[in-house]
């Protein structure tokens, strides 16, 4: 029997709402109907009055998450997609962000972003927009790759008393399977070496993760043994695992789905330059979507976003293949 990354989310959530009667769920169809993925079904008939729906008003669900916060309840909240987040941004970075330093208070609510593109999906529900919460103090960002982090991260999540985005990708919600779910996890803010290597380290996070596998496979075939770091969160950020990788390699190349303007790519390569640059062989590299608003077309979507082809591109490049 295999559950997939999205059936772990669910999972995640059903045994939040079992283990400590402070956690509901609030969200738009997040009821009865299951949510816009699903990663809610049968959740409301399992946990009557705790799985509740919230009006079209992103603003409003996050306010009264916050509140609901400050009194003592640990929110778990569903945007039906990232993009929409962005509507309640004031009380997610100018609130929650600051209430523990204000107050003395914590705020500790969990925000599901469904988040990344797929095809067709277009500009309004495919943009990651993990790094622009990341820029604001009190926020921790997490954005899980696998089958087991998608569980145990959320998890952590919702016992963190400060305010989470839980980046997890609409990609992997099907395309992802484990054989079971894990009774162990690595805490949040470490980095995970997915793939030893001795002669390139590629970080990468969230869907980009198995893409920076298949080209370390595919590239064995040419002499060449890649590092694949996953970042698991990017906020905290592993930057010990990083510089270290790099140590055994001397060689870095960062790939993100996201654009690439003050990305976490960016700011990967920032701290390597500045704690590591004697460790560098080469120019730290990165590779990321296009500078560009996501466009629908699958053919034009499929060049707009890092993949295995590009990334390998850019792989040979470094090391002058």
């Amino acid at each position: 029997m295999s559950i997939t990354y999205l059936e772990a989310i669910r999972e995640a959530q059903a045994r939040a709402l079992a283990d400590d009667p402070r956690v509901y769920i609030y969200g738009q169809d997040v009821g009865a109907f299951g949510g816009a993925f699903k990663a809610t079904k049968n959740l409301a008939q399992e946990f009557p009055g705790r799985v509740l729906n919230a009006p079209i008003s992103e603003d409003a669900i996050i306010g009264s998450a916050v509140g609901a916060a400050i009194e003592g309840m640990r929110p778990i909240i569903e945007m039906q997609f990232a993009d929409f987040s962005t509507v309640g941004f004031n009380q997610i970075v100018n609130q929650a962000a600051t209430l523990f330093w204000r107050t003395q208070v914590p705020c500790p609510i969990t925000i599901r972003l469904p988040f990344g593109g797929t095809s067709g999906s277009g500009p309004f529900h495919s943009q990651c927009i993990e790094a622009i919460y990341a820029h604001y103090p009190g926020i921790i960002v997490l954005t899980p790759a696998t089958v087991e982090d998608a569980y145990s991260m959320l998890l952590e999540a919702v016992a963190i008393d400060d305010p989470v985005i839980f980046c997890e990708h609409k990609y992997l919600y099907y395309h992802l399977k484990a054989d079971r779910l894990p009774t162990e996890a690595m805490p949040v803010g470490k980095a995970r070496i997915a793939r030893a290597g001795r002669d390139l380290t590629i970080v990468a996070y969230s869907a980009m993760v198995h893409e920076a596998l298949a080209v370390a496979e595919e590239l064995v075939s040419e002499g060449a043994e890649i590092e694949v770091v996953d970042l698991r969160s990017v906020k905290p950020l592993d930057t010990d695992t990083v510089i270290a990788s790099v140590a055994r390699t001397g060689r870095l190349l960062c790939v993100g789905e996201a654009w690439p303007w003050g990305g976490v790519t960016a700011e990967v390569i920032a701290r390597v330059a500045t704690e590591g640059f004697g460790l560098l062989d080469a120019p730290p590299q990165r590779l990321n979507a296009k500078d560009t608003p996501v466009p629908y077309h699958p053919n034009l979507w499929s060049t707009h976003r890092p993949t295995a082809r590009s990334i390998a591109v850019a792989a040979r490049n470094l090391l002058g293949l």
